[in-house]
């Protein structure tokens, strides 16, 4: 598995595929991972995100490496 990596950005909401949340920052978009805090998943929300890149994980949207949540804290 990936190590752990961290990314400050904004959480958005995608329609690709069924609709997905991804972490756009560090001048890359990330697709988050479902399953994660869902006090996290709010449109605009900046973050600071660690997580690891998930390789062995497909999803319907694509719209980038898959990010794995393990920590997180809303940013002003």
């Amino acid at each position: 598995m990936s190590q752990s990596i961290t990314i400050e950005g904004t959480v958005q909401k995608s329609a690709m595929g069924t609709g997905t949340w991804s972490l756009v920052g560090g001048g890359r978009t990330y697709e988050i991972f479902k399953g994660q805090p869902q006090d996290m998943l709010k449109e605009g929300n900046r973050v600071r995100v660690t997580g690891r890149v998930r390789d062995d994980v497909m999803t319907l949207a694509m719209i980038g490496p898959v990010l794995e949540v393990e920590n997180f804290e809303e940013l002003s």
